[in-house]
């Protein structure tokens, strides 16, 4: 009788042996439900990282051994939906994935495993006033913009565009979110066709463009990302069954190829976040009926698990100095993957780099000390719910005094810096052994956005 009269009260249907009801809840019954979730699971955290513009909350629900903190050597994890109002399918996948993974962390190993060795962060709604002012037309709804009109999927700073306007109050909330965490993976929920798209969204036409795909220099990372997805999904591989779209090879895409998109988020988590981010297209009608919402869930429960688990693909550590301090800021850099933005490590001294097995070499700088290279085999971590952890020991440079200087971040790496590099051309590279170098990392700063 309690349970029954709790779920009531909170309009949501939540039995026994069933889980949460499939249906469309609005914004105020996902606020109440992931309230009683954080109050019944000790190993949830709920927070706000910010308001829409209407003044709903943007609340993301943390899951995880340590929800309230980031563990060294736990990547962060996190899924995204609902960035249009009218596609509603992610939104109601990641209540259901919430719903799975509380009822079975320690009672089913995959998922036990799965938030022992990972901190988990979802966002449900990314735009909830969108979401408020949709109805329920199958491809033409109303509700995509936010309440200013505005498609936030094109209103991130872009590093192959200068264009620049008023960032959004729910995409200057996704920017500093990512600022307050190391996340390492990422996926971008949408609808309207049945694809795992990913990076760059965007092109210059410079020297990233190959055969009419706009490619990252962690393409093959992210192809493989892209197919762990469309492959585990029960008919995303077949290619997208959309009356209205083009026919995916292996149910996936680069973003460039399938149409060009200045402002996207997923470049933005790549470039600025060093976060690998790619996006889901899990509907051909973005807002179905809700008869057909058991079936959405039943095509990707398996396929939302396995992508989770590569976040411990690659190598992960910490960086130390001289003294065996961990120091922030330092570049790790892989051979032969030239990033627009190096990625570096945070305020713990850690890094993470997503990489499929086999030999890599690292550079690894910092003011004061010697550059260290190194070498190492890489397994597949997914298998064993890690990635490889090796910590990087640095030597001071006797030739090199470090000043008090020396010892703050630098400014971070900008737009228009990126833009600076950028301008008519793709990034100029120079090599050190046999290994690329952006010349933007001259401009690029040391500190992690």
């Amino acid at each position: 009788m309690f349970l029954i009269a709790l779920s009531l009260c909170l309009g949501i249907v939540v039995s026994a042996g069933v889980g949460l009801e499939f249906r469309y809840h609005n914004s105020l019954e996902v606020e109440k439900y992931l309230r009683n979730v954080n109050n019944t699971f000790g190993f949830t955290h709920l927070h706000s990282i910010g308001k829409s513009v209407e003044g709903r909350d943007l609340w993301v629900l943390i899951l995880g051994k340590n929800p309230t903190e980031h563990q060294i050597g736990i990547p962060e994890f996190k899924y995204v939906g609902n960035m249009h109002g009218n596609e509603v399918v992610g939104r109601v996948l990641l209540l259901q994935l919430i719903d799975y993974l509380t009822r079975g962390y320690l009672k089913d190993q995959l998922v036990t495993r799965l938030l022992n060795s990972t901190r988990v962060h979802i966002l449900v709604s990314m735009n909830p006033d969108g979401f408020e002012s949709s109805n329920r037309d199958c491809m033409y709804s109303q509700g995509r913009f936010n309440k200013n009109g505005v498609d936030l999927n094109r209103n991130f700073p872009d590093a192959f565009s200068k264009e620049s306007g008023t960032r959004e109050m729910e995409v200057r909330a996704i920017i500093d979110w990512l600022k307050t965490e190391s996340f390492v993976l990422s996926a971008n929920l949408h609808g309207g066709a049945v694809v795992a798209s990913y990076p760059y969204d965007n092109s210059n036409k410079g020297a990233e463009l190959k055969g009419g795909s706009s490619i990252t220099p962690d393409n093959d990372v992210f192809v493989h990302l892209a197919k762990t997805y469309s492959y585990t999904h029960t008919l995303m591989h077949k290619g997208d069954q959309c009356y209205d779209s083009k026919d995916f090879t292996d149910g996936i895409t680069n973003g460039y190829n399938w149409y060009p998109l200045p402002g996207g988020m997923q470049d933005y988590n790549y470039v600025w976040g060093q976060c690998l981010e790619i996006t889901l297209e899990l509907s051909c009608c973005k807002f179905p009926n809700e008869s057909e919402l058991p079936g959405f869930w039943d095509a990707n429960r398996d396929a939302l698990l396995a992508y989770m688990q590569q976040v411990h693909l690659g190598v992960k550590g910490q960086v130390l100095d001289a003294d065996g301090k961990p120091v922030q800021n330092s570049l790790v850099e892989v051979e032969g993957r030239p990033n627009l933005c190096p990625f570096r490590t945070d305020s713990n001294g850690e890094y993470y780099r997503l990489l499929l097995p086999g030999n890599y070499t690292f550079k690894v700088t910092y003011p004061g000390h010697r550059v260290l290279m190194e070498t190492l085999a890489v397994p597949y971590g997914p298998a064993s719910f890690s990635a490889l952890s090796h910590d990087f020991r640095l030597e001071r440079d006797a030739a090199t005094t470090p000043s008090p200087g020396n010892t703050h971040p630098p400014e971070s790496c900008t737009s228009s810096q990126v833009w600076e590099s950028l301008e008519g051309h793709s990034p100029g590279l120079v090599s050190w052994g046999g290994t690329f170098v952006l010349v933007l990392q001259a401009a690029c700063s040391t500190m992690l956005l």
